[in-house]
């Protein structure tokens, strides 16, 4: 499991509404190249991201899937990248007494062969990903006002 946390200089309703906005993610997030369908419930749990991830040719086509939100706290999804498989993504938003926000990511791959092999090499590579993914999501919520 890859555990990545980072303080944003935002509150956590501004790091939230850019979880919410699931039309940003490929903004944000590392290998999601482009974002195909947002469902209106996004971010409710059950609501679908259609998003398409890594170059061209060869792109794959899935979704992610909200499995529990809590807005301002707590997102929590089940990523789609079969047929590579599917990882389980925990990203958690706590206000800090200065008015910025802790935001953690937990990802680890449950599914298919990416979750078969449970390797120090995978933990690596989500560790690496996320790094980035949290610098690009606070760039985006420091910027909103």
């Amino acid at each position: 499991m890859a555990i990545v946390s980072r303080t944003v200089q935002a509150p956590p309703d501004r790091v939230f509404a850019v979880l919410a906005d699931g039309w940003s993610y490929s903004d944000w997030v590392v290998g999601t190249v482009h974002i195909r369908d947002v469902e209106p419930a996004w971010p409710a749990p059950g609501a679908k991201l259609h998003h398409k991830a890594g170059p061209w040719p060869l792109s794959l086509h899935d979704a992610s899937t909200v499995l529990d939100c809590v807005p301002a706290e707590r997102l929590r999804l089940k990523a789609g990248l079969w047929p590579l498989g599917e990882a389980l993504v925990d990203i958690r938003l706590t206000p800090l007494a200065d008015g910025t926000t802790r935001v953690v990511i937990e990802e680890s791959f449950t599914d298919g062969p990416l979750g078969w092999v449970q390797n120090k090499l995978n933990d690596l590579v989500l560790h690496r990903r996320n790094v980035e993914s949290l610098r690009r999501l606070a760039d985006i919520a420091e910027r909103q006002r």
